[in-house]
């Protein structure tokens, strides 16, 4: 039997940031983390990570407590993760101080039968080997999603281009895009992308918002105009946790339900860079994202 739960497989972390409006030292943070917070309010999510045995327990109640499944977060000996880095005023750059893998330098996810059987799979910003060994492990999914970074763009494009034959959406952002395609032109990447697998391709643009290429139509969408921004860290997950939460209550993958997710997709991420680590958006309701995805209606209309 089909498990109808959102597979989360990336990185849990203590995150360590600054930007010009304050600091927070060793929060929660990681990929899995912020796309789980956001994902939770549209279907249940389960994540597969690692952590160290330094790991908060503070952070693994908060974790649980948002509801999400918790079985295939492995704890190891060593310690967790670490990214530590600032913003300046322009917060669509992040400039990264350390990055110490620990304990996740030697991930290798063994998924439980309940988590092989699961509808939908995110595949975060990881190695694209690790990334291709999970979805060998999973038995028939609805759709799956990945993500990636320059790194591994610089580091395993071959092993990169191999996953992309097997994903349904293709997630990053505009100079990542331009890097793997080769093509400065975004239409023309989109076109380059779908020749390699993917039946949609997502461009995360920061606070200039997303474009979502469909093969037969493109969708923009801007960022929510806010007035108080703390910390864009996680952003892009959490952008991919309403994005695809929202498509996993989807009967088809139309142009209706994705344009829909594009904007809850943009809700969450609103909502994430209001604070530090996952602060608001662990504490945020579900009529808040339905109050602001109606105010992103206004602010579209024309």
């Amino acid at each position: 039997m089909v498990n109808n739960q959102i597979l989360a497989v990336g990185s849990v972390a203590l995150d360590s940031v600054k930007t010009p409006f304050g600091k927070a030292d060793e929060t929660l943070g990681g990929s899995a983390a912020f796309f789980a917070a956001s994902a939770r309010f549209f279907s249940k999510v389960s994540i597969v990570a690692v952590v160290g045995e330094d790991f908060p327990k503070k952070y693994l109640d908060l974790i649980q407590r948002l509801g999400i499944k918790t079985q295939g977060l492995e704890i190891r000996k060593g310690r967790t993760f670490r990214w530590k880095g600032f913003y300046d005023y322009d917060l669509n750059f992040a400039k990264t101080l350390k990055t110490e893998l620990n304990v996740f330098q030697a991930f290798k996810p063994r998924l439980s039968e309940d988590e092989r059987r699961s509808r939908f799979v995110f595949l975060a910003n990881i190695d694209p080997e690790i990334q291709t060994s999970v979805l060998k492990q999973v038995k028939d999914p609805a759709f799956t999603a990945c993500d990636t970074m320059n790194y591994w763009i610089e580091n395993k494009k071959a092993g990169l281009l191999r996953l992309l034959k097997n994903v349904d959406i293709f997630l990053c952002n505009d100079s990542e895009a331009r890097e793997l395609s080769g093509e400065y032109n975004l239409a023309k990447t989109a076109q380059w992308v779908f020749s390699r697998g993917p039946k949609l391709f997502v461009i995360k643009k920061g606070e200039h918002g997303v474009i979502c290429f469909s093969k037969r139509s493109v969708f923009a969408a801007p960022a929510f105009c806010l007035e108080k921004v703390f910390d864009p860290t996680g952003a892009g997950d959490s952008f991919a946790g309403g994005f695809i939460g929202s498509l996993s209550r989807a009967r088809r993958l139309n142009e209706n339900e994705v344009r829909k997710a594009v904007i809850y997709g943009s809700v969450l991420a609103s909502y994430n860079v209001e604070s530090f680590s996952l602060n608001r958006v662990a504490a945020l309701k579900k009529n808040e994202i339905e109050k602001r995805y109606a105010e992103f209606r206004r602010l579209t209309r024309f």
